[in-house]
């Protein structure tokens, strides 16, 4: 059965998200991932989805405090707007400071993490930790708030485990504090990312708020994001491990959003491409740290078919860009022709990539 929008949901999101006086015309939002969502990778979403809110990957107030270098992290490129930066820590003069810097940087929004639920975050008092302080949590908001000319918003879980989900209460701490959007993954903080992203709560705390409430959790392609958006009565939906070697997915939702149709999925020969659009853009900006941290992606990328696991497992080793772009222009040929003879010499082309 082909997927549709109901006339309900058509009416709800026709019109720009407003997000405290920031008019958004999409509803769908590129998740902050750290080690992920660096400049390189925004470029690639955004183009796909021009009109979507990307963020940067998560920043320590703290190192930004500090360590004066920091800023790279959250280095905005011309045209990324819509951009939010997302901070954490657990004191409120560290997280203003930061936004200050955020806004200097370009931040169109920005977004206190109060939901990561990493023991290294938590254990300093930031993250999902906040969800067992709520007096804290307010406080860090109304800084944030007092300290910058942007929207504030937050992103956050839940609760911190299945006998203490809070979220209700914590919600509408914020709102009363001055976040003008919350983002919410369906999960708890024991829940890690384990089990099923429970959006009745996400459709509960939807009807006890008055700001745009974002979905998150088990968004990964348009008929997902529908179905969310239907059972929840949120105003967005925001990306996360979905795009993980797969930047099409923001523009894959949007585009069906907007329009009621559906994009055709990328063939094989189409991810490789991006990888390798990835590859040189990592080296590029980053040179030898790039290609290091280009392996992860690569095997994100190279998946669902005959002999990619051998071909994640070279291209997990790779020490050049040369030797990437070797790998991945080989897998290219053939895969190209593959796609001129049957469909089981394209499921077998890439077995014998050596």
């Amino acid at each position: 059965m082909s997927l549709t929008l109901s006339p309900e949901l058509q009416a709800r999101l026709a019109q720009p998200l407003d997000i405290g006086g920031v008019k958004v015309d999409s509803r769908v939002f590129q998740a902050p991932l750290s080690g992920v969502t660096d400049k390189v990778f925004r470029g690639l979403v955004r183009r796909l989805a021009p009109e979507s809110v990307v963020y940067t990957e998560m920043v320590n107030a703290t190192g930004l405090h500090y360590a004066r270098d920091l800023p790279r992290i959250m280095e905005v490129g011309e045209g990324e707007a819509p951009i939010g930066i997302q901070l954490f820590d657990c004191r409120p003069h560290f997280l203003a400071e930061a936004a200050r810097m955020a806004v200097d940087e370009g931040a169109t929004i920005v977004d206190i993490n109060m939901g990561c639920p990493v023991n290294k975050i938590t254990k300093n008092g930031g993250g999902s930790s906040l969800l067992k302080d709520p007096d804290m949590a307010a406080r860090i908001v109304e800084a944030v708030v007092a300290a910058v000319n942007v929207p504030v918003t937050v992103k956050t879980r839940l609760g911190w485990s299945d006998q203490e989900i809070t979220i209700l209460d914590f919600a509408h701490r914020l709102q009363e504090a001055g976040a003008q959007l919350l983002t919410l993954h369906g999960r708890t903080r024991a829940q890690g990312f384990n089990g099923t992203a429970r959006w009745d709560w996400i459709r509960r705390v939807k009807q006890h708020l008055h700001v745009p409430v974002i979905a998150n959790g088990d968004i990964f392609s348009a008929a997902a994001a529908v179905k969310c958006l239907e059972e929840t009565g949120a105003d967005g939906v925001m990306c996360s491990r979905g795009t993980m070697g797969y930047p099409f997915l923001v523009g894959e939702v949007d585009h069906f959003l907007k329009t009621g149709q559906e994009k055709p999925a990328p063939t094989p020969l189409d991810r490789i491409q991006m990888a390798l659009e990835h590859l040189r853009g990592l080296w590029e900006y980053k040179g030898e740290r790039g290609i290091r941290q280009a392996r992860k992606h690569m095997t994100w990328y190279i998946k669902d078919f005959a002999g990619a696991s051998q071909f994640r497992a070279l291209l997990c080793r790779i020490e050049t860009l040369q030797e990437g772009e070797a790998l991945l222009l080989q897998a290219m040929e053939r895969c190209q022709e593959g796609s001129q003879g049957n469909k089981d010499n394209q499921d077998t082309a890439f077995s014998s990539v050596t």
